[in-house]
């Protein structure tokens, strides 16, 4: 790799921490072809980014952004994991780490939490954003559902009240 594109690395890690805001930190010491294709095919399902980067040039890109505390974890084999989801990233990496010994969490960060091995194993134990949102969504529709059965009450009980009325006049009248 010669100058040049070291500094496009380091420019492209760059943005990629400006604009996420989770990333993990995997070391991935022995992991086989397969299972490194597996891991990135599930990471992209999820919208997630999983890159092997050289851990000097990470290193330099971290070097002011709210990720630097990560910057002691980059030692040896590892692997960077990022996206704008922070449950989904965290939940797909820890799944796969509980299938492949191989793969072991380090840490992360979440903005600029720095996050341990626990931190991001009880973040992937979170429902989803999309989930998130749903369940917010039903919690502020079911109170209105309820006011609107309460005001159409009193209207369905007059009808049936004055239909009742109907029909003992109409008793009456026969």
């Amino acid at each position: 790799m010669n100058r040049t594109e070291k500094r496009e690395a380091v420019a492209s890690l760059a943005t990629v921490f400006a604009e996420t805001s989770m990333v993990v930190v995997t070391r991935n010491d022995g992991l086989t072809v397969a299972a490194v294709t597996d891991l990135r095919r599930k990471v992209r399902e999820a919208g997630a980014t999983y890159k092997v980067a050289k851990n000097r040039l990470a290193t330099l890109a971290l070097d002011g952004t709210r990720f630097d505390g990560i910057a002691p974890l980059l030692k040896g084999p590892t692997a960077l994991a990022w996206s704008a989801d922070p449950v989904a990233v965290a939940k797909v990496i820890v799944e796969f780490a509980k299938t492949n010994e191989k793969l072991v969490v380090l840490g992360g960060a979440l903005g600029a939490q720095t996050l341990d091995v626990n931190g991001v194993k009880a973040l992937a134990e979170l429902p989803s954003l999309d989930t998130l949102r749903a369940q917010l969504v039903g919690l502020i529709s079911t109170p209105a559902t309820r006011i609107a059965g309460v005001l159409q009450a009193p209207a369905g009980q007059l009808a049936r009240v004055f239909g009742a009325y109907a029909k003992t006049g109409e008793a009456d009248a026969a």
